[in-house]
């Protein structure tokens, strides 16, 4: 028995118990209501993707080619509209998640405007996000099942055999998948990492992801002034998360820990060693120091250090930050990945400063050999020219092949005088082959764009604006918007329907019966796309 018969069942018992007092009430409606709303809270998505997410890791761990991979969402409709895409032209949700940006919530979901990514922006606007996403996802699944509903309804009143509906209703895919929340350098300590972790976790977050910036002074990814902490202050908020997880009973919840420190120079603390060889120690063996010979070169309050024997002093800006040595980047990158797996992170992320299998691959490969299942999550990121940085790999290993490149002028690759030639097409093989060949040799078990929708919305806007305030007038939204909807098959084209107006009529009717207002009628402008 199917568990959409098996509700029908048990409320027809419940209502039989009232003895007369619910007369009302329809079973199967209200079965088909809770069917709509299988995801009574946060903390149940958070338990039942937490699970997927595992099943993921062990299926890549298994075969490279069973990679995940996902879009950066800044609202609750793009990232509906999202899933409902996937299920439309790839049939399932399988290995498909949403990515919750720290970037665009500073830029697009803050109550003090656009901001730059630096945790500026209200800590709670990142799991109300969250709560808004899965608010959207459960309204897919809601209007979808509602189709279904109404299929069955009507394939009942003329006769026909319901089998097949029926299956499709018993075997229904949901549209909530995991999401990968970022919740920066955790917003503070140690606590306020702990306290932001479980709303986010019990808004529905199954995999948060942390970086090892410091907080008060984090930067986006891909600018210039990181400043790192020492492995125990990072390891202390995996550990808050950790157990903010386990006390709201998500025991198999998803820790990605970030390494920044590939373009990172700067640390604000000089960590305690107290054994040789400690973490603190090979933190500090990165530090840029001078080697002291006389004392008399020291100025009044220097900072120095006794290392491998010697008197030295870290090189410290005037901000009293501490320089690393140049060129450590991938080894303290190595360093970190290790050091957290080891105490606890489940996934890897290492921001790079371009998309190059080779270099992501040479870092994993350094950090397999202490943790062989050691598998990341990267970001595809917009910060990234792609198209030039391709070209320029292209331009490179021709040239190494001993092939002829005279033709092409490797700083203006980016022109569009070469979107046509030779090297144009391999770059862009190379391009559209990234994801599969990064998961089979670098380890890349989740693929993410971090800020995609909100370039293809200004970018869309862009279009509208330029020809709607122009000569074309209204056709520019009718032929580039409404035209391309109908043809697309896009639901959200019937925009009263996606904002619910069908569920609300469907209600409506369990509620008032005959005597229910509808919003559906003859008179609904959206019955003109019925064609």
């Amino acid at each position: 028995m199917s568990q959409y018969q098996s509700d029908i069942d048990t409320l027809a018992t419940l209502k039989a118990a009232q003895q007369g007092t619910w007369e009302g009430i329809i079973p199967e409606f209200a079965a088909r209501m809770k069917a709509q709303n299988r995801f009574r809270t946060g903390l149940d998505i958070a338990k039942y993707t937490a699970k997927i997410m595992r099943q993921d890791m062990a299926a890549y761990d298994a075969d490279s080619a069973q990679y995940t991979q996902s879009l950066g969402c800044w609202h609750g409709f793009v990232g509906q509209q999202k899933m409902i895409s996937i299920k439309k032209h790839h049939g399932t949700t399988s290995k498909r998640y949403l990515y919750l940006s720290g970037w665009m919530v500073a830029a697009l979901r803050s109550e003090f405007g656009p901001l730059p990514d630096q945790s500026m922006h209200e800590k709670t606007s990142v799991p109300a996000l969250i709560e808004e996403l899965y608010t959207f996802l459960r309204q897919a699944d809601a209007q979808e099942l509602g189709k279904l509903f109404k299929q069955l309804d009507d394939a009942r009143v003329a006769g026909q055999d319901v089998d097949a509906i029926q299956t499709k209703i018993d075997n229904f895919e949901t549209h909530v998948v995991p999401i990968i929340a970022d919740i920066d350098a955790g917003f503070g300590n140690e606590e306020a990492t702990y306290l932001l972790a479980k709303k986010m976790i019990e808004a529905g977050a199954c995999c948060i992801q942390i970086e090892n910036q410091v907080s008060d002074a984090k930067q986006c990814g891909h600018q210039d002034g990181k400043v790192t902490v020492p492995h125990e202050d990072f390891l202390a908020k995996i550990n808050a998360v950790r157990y903010a997880f386990l006390e709201l009973g998500v025991d198999d919840g998803v820790i990605v820990a970030r390494t920044d420190s590939l373009g990172a120079g700067l640390t604000q603390k000089i960590p305690v060693s107290t054994q040789p060889g400690d973490l603190a120690a090979k933190y500090n063996e990165f530090l840029d120091t001078d080697e002291v010979a006389d004392l008399a070169s020291v100025s009044e309050y220097d900072v120095l250090l006794k290392q491998n024997g010697k008197l030295v002093k870290p090189k410290r800006l005037p901000n009293g930050l501490f320089k690393f040595k140049e060129g450590s980047g991938f080894d303290r990158v190595v360093l970190d990945c290790v050091t957290s797996l080891q105490h606890g992170a489940d996934l890897l992320w290492i921001e790079t400063e371009k998309p190059h299998v080779g270099q992501i691959a040479g870092m994993v490969n350094a950090i397999r050999k202490h943790v062989p299942d050691a598998k990341l999550v990267y970001n595809n990121s917009p910060s990234f020219n792609w198209t030039l940085n391709f070209r320029q790999q292209v331009f490179d290993a021709w040239k190494e092949e001993g092939k002829n490149v005279s033709a092409y002028e490797r700083s203006a690759l980016m022109s569009a005088q070469y979107d046509n030639s030779e090297l144009a097409k391999e770059a862009d093989i190379r391009i559209q082959n990234f994801q599969q060949d990064a998961a089979r040799e670098a380890g890349i078990f989740h693929h993410l764009i971090t800020l995609p929708t909100y370039h293809t919305a200004a970018l869309s806007t862009d279009n509208l604006a330029k020809g709607y305030f122009g000569d074309e007038g209204m056709l520019a939204y009718v032929r580039g918007v409404q035209r391309k909807e109908i043809r697309e098959g896009l639901a959200c084209v019937k925009h009263q329907v996606m904002a619910g107006s069908d569920l609300g009529d469907t209600h409506k009717e369990y509620f008032s019966g005959d005597a229910a207002l509808k919003a559906a009628g003859d008179d609904n402008t959206m019955n003109q796309f019925d064609v």
